[in-house]
């Protein structure tokens, strides 16, 4: 069987529309806080808190890994989904 095929426009909406602030806190439930005005996370990588997010291009950051991470990552990283699971979990809070 193969997986489900997503439009360009609704794989952009999820990346775009879902608020990485809201995937960190609510959908995958990260330990976070807010400093210096910034959400703060562990990062699921390597477990540092040298991390923060841009609501301009939603994304977050662990900058002591270097790495990005969009909602769709994030997803998949924390839940250990695959692609078509995170997308249609990250659909559901559109």
């Amino acid at each position: 069987m193969q997986g489900k095929r997503f439009s360009r426009e609704e794989l952009f909406r999820v990346r775009n529309q879902v608020s990485i602030n809201e995937v960190i806190e609510e959908i995958v439930d990260l330990p976070c806080k807010i400093r210096d005005g910034h959400l703060r996370f562990v990062c699921p990588v390597c477990s540092e808190s040298n991390t923060a997010t841009n609501p301009k291009t939603n994304l977050a950051r662990c900058f002591r890994c270097r790495k990005n991470f969009n909602p769709i990552d994030m997803v998949m990283l924390v839940r250990g989904a695959g692609f078509v699971e995170a997308v249609q979990c990250l659909k559901e809070h559109l």
